[in-house]
């Protein structure tokens, strides 16, 4: 897995389509790839991921072992709940509610609790100390199913962690991660003046509309989420692109279809596909009604991984798992680590 990332990206997020997914053993195998190759690298997270036993199935999760010279970035009511000694560089000023946020390089070798910061901003800047303090690259471990770590904001690549664990039916699975993968790479809008009209809407937080000739019409909304009958009314003829800069949901774009049909017409442009909060079907009778959707930053998926087994008891046959996942997703690399490779 270190091929895709050393030499390439300077940050990587690893994020989870659901607890106990296989995030940890991935991000356990990379740390480990890069041990044998003497690759420094850093590590931090979004908040924390829960705890060490798994409350729902009384199951022990996997935890962070981690080699001398590796650089965390973590709070200090962490640093205690390991049994790596970690030597402390800086301490920075983000704090949270299981402390300040520290810097250190890992003296000796062993298991560690990590618990980064809870802002987008925060994990930028950390991941950018650490790079100075000489990493290679920073892992940023995302915390359950939150996707929001894949923001191409804060990670210039993202490994998608899948598994057993989001059904007992091996075909659903598929169909979730397909659906994750379709809208993690949706096309991007390619106009720069386009693109950097909407920025600036995006980053005033601003609902609008933007005809054929650039000419912006601002919709007084702060949010979207029950607001698409009166975004249709604000679409016209020369309408091309409505932007959206929060979530977009199931129920806007059925307010908007039941209110015009010039949804036809224009793309909805959100910031990026960690944004979207709509299920694989609804999603499919969108597509086909003539929905289109495009993102001002593309999400950089580079490799997906999957855990075959689920906490609750079941699991799939592994090289099954593997092969029909990968007969559907062709274009990234998809493998199973505990098998071994792709």
């Amino acid at each position: 897995m270190l091929e895709f990332i050393n030499g390439k990206y300077k940050t990587i997020s690893i994020v989870g389509m659901a607890k106990n997914s296989g995030k940890t053993v991935t991000l356990n195998h990379l740390i480990g790839e890069a041990v044998e190759q003497g690759v420094t690298i850093g590590i931090t997270s979004i908040g924390r991921d829960g705890e060490s036993l798994d409350i729902v199935t009384e199951t022990e999760k996997p935890r962070i072992y981690v080699e001398a010279g590796t650089l965390i970035a973590t709070s200090t009511g962490m640093i205690g709940l390991g049994d790596a000694t970690i030597e402390i560089l800086t301490v920075t000023e983000y704090r949270t509610p299981l402390g300040e946020i520290v810097i250190g390089r890992v003296k000796d070798e062993g298991y560690v609790e990590v618990a980064g910061p809870q802002l987008l901003s925060e994990i930028k800047n950390v991941s950018d100390i650490m790079l100075n303090l000489g990493a290679k690259f920073v892992i940023i471990d995302g915390a359950l199913d939150r996707l929001s770590q894949a923001a191409p904001a804060i990670s210039e690549a993202t490994i998608l962690a899948t598994g057993a664990v989001l059904s007992r039916d091996i075909n659903k699975v598929i169909e979730e991660t397909i659906h994750t993968v379709n809208t993690l790479s949706l096309p991007v809008v390619e106009d720069m003046k386009v693109r950097n009209i909407i920025r600036k809407l995006m980053d005033n937080n601003e609902i609008a509309v933007i005809d054929e000739n650039k000419k912006v019409t601002n919709i007084p909304l702060k949010t979207a989420l029950n607001g698409g009958h009166i975004i249709g009314d604000y679409l016209r003829d020369n309408s091309r692109y409505l932007v959206i800069p929060g979530s977009l949901v199931k129920k806007t774009i059925e307010d908007l279809r039941r209110t015009t049909r010039r949804y036809k017409n224009i793309d909805i442009v959100i910031r990026d596909g960690t944004k979207i909060f709509i299920n694989p079907k609804d999603w499919l009778v969108f597509l086909h009604a003539g929905v289109r959707v495009k993102v001002l930053d593309p999400v950089n998926l580079i490799c997906i991984t999957l855990n075959p087994y689920a906490p609750a008891g079941y699991y799939f046959e592994p090289r099954e798992f593997l092969s029909k996942m990968k007969s559907y997703i062709t274009k990234i690399p998809v493998m199973d680590l505990v098998l071994g490779g792709e």
